[in-house]
């Protein structure tokens, strides 16, 4: 009898200023909190990754966070967000791309590298999990490594996904659409 492979299970891949907590809106768009003190995990973010959590599925934070590359954010303010976040949520991963555009790495979105490597890493199965942002970037990541993709739509000053397999309000709303099968 040879050795199987172990049964890769299924993972939501959040993005997490405005998916988990709450985005900082400058001219209808979204920043990151500028302090560990403007941190405000969003309503019902807590109910829905336990529900998530319970019904099986992996839940894996990839975040862009540009602002460390540009020098107008702290790598440990970010660390420490990520770290807080880790210990009041269950959470498996948080993992965050700190290059910007120009840097033209492989994991910041939408490039597929966080969702692929964290899969890689935890077993994950990404044709059974989704992708769920905020942006159009969080999206294509999600559609770029075979996931099903969810929108929470904010209506941001900027430009909307392509073809998000679901668009709702909220993360709450989002897990019970994926609970309930992909219905609402």
């Amino acid at each position: 009898m040879g050795i199987r492979d172990p049964v890769k299970k299924p993972a939501i891949f959040l993005d997490r200023d405005g998916v988990i907590n709450r985005a900082i809106l400058r001219d209808g768009k979204p920043y990151p909190p500028e302090s560990l003190a403007a941190l405000e995990i969003l309503p019902g973010v807590a109910e829905a990754l336990a529900r998530l959590k319970a019904a099986g599925y992996g839940l894996v934070v990839v975040t862009n966070q540009p602002d460390v590359a540009r020098g107008t954010t702290p790598r440990n303010l970010v660390d420490s967000i990520n770290e807080t976040l880790q210990h009041a949520l269950p959470l498996d991963s948080i993992r965050a791309c700190f290059h910007d555009s120009a840097d033209d790495c492989l994991c910041r979105k939408p490039k597929p590298g966080m969702l692929l490597a964290a899969a890689e890493e935890l077993d994950l199965d990404l044709s059974a999990s989704y992708m769920v942002g905020d942006r159009w970037r969080d999206v294509e990541a999600g559609r770029r490594a075979g996931c099903r993709t969810v929108f929470i739509d904010y209506h941001y000053d900027e430009p909307r996904p392509e073809k998000p397999d679901y668009v709702v309000g909220s993360l709450l709303e989002a897990a019970q659409i994926i609970l309930n099968g992909g219905t609402r």
